[in-house]
């Protein structure tokens, strides 16, 4: 039998049995780039917390980066200001589907627009990793296509999950620039 422990705002915490379900580690990461790009990080942090079904487990420190877009003629700076950007562990027993539905729904509440592809954003929350499945959908490819490239997602989930970014992988992304702020209100 599985117990989550749940809380709910203004209500008491309790437990839900799951029955025989267990919980799935997912990672998640969080950037955003423009209006206050560190409250838009919190206070998504704070609402993945009350995401039901869920527990946040572990939270990276905050960094900072630049925006990029690969092209044709290679990676270039993207349009806008730099990032924020920050991974955090949670346990669920969401879907993948359904984790992904809450946190487009924590990104409209932050104003989310999607104007065209790289646009600067308010925030944004891309299922890095849930467990260890393989899922291609029109909605959702996990692991994230792109993860292995971007030292904006490798660096904070290598803070959090060493096991799971080598040091090759760590490598192949030094040339992109990132600078680690220290920020222990992102603590989980």
């Amino acid at each position: 039998m599985a117990i989550l422990r749940l809380r709910t705002p203004g209500l008491p915490t309790e437990d839900f049995d799951v029955g025989a379900r267990d919980a799935v580690t997912a990672y998640v990461a969080l950037g955003a780039n423009l209006g206050d790009a560190a409250l838009a990080l919190r206070q998504a942090i704070a609402a993945v917390k009350q995401l039901p079904l869920t527990q946040l487990t572990k939270t990276s420190s905050l960094y900072k980066t630049a925006p990029l877009e690969t092209g044709a003629s290679g990676e270039q700076r993207a349009p806008g200001g730099d990032y924020l950007n920050a991974v955090v562990e949670v346990q669920t027993l969401l879907t993948a589907p359904e984790l992904l539905g809450e946190l487009q729904r924590i990104e409209l509440a932050a104003g989310r627009e999607r104007p065209y592809i790289n646009a600067p954003r308010t925030l944004d929350l891309d299922v890095l990793l849930y467990g260890s499945s393989t899922i291609e959908s029109s909605q959702l490819t996990v692991p994230h296509p792109r993860m292995m490239q971007r030292a904006f997602v490798l660096v904070p989930l290598a803070e959090i999950a060493p096991a799971l970014v080598s040091a090759a992988q760590l490598q192949a992304v030094a040339h992109q620039a990132i600078k680690r702020l220290e920020d222990l209100s992102l603590r989980a």
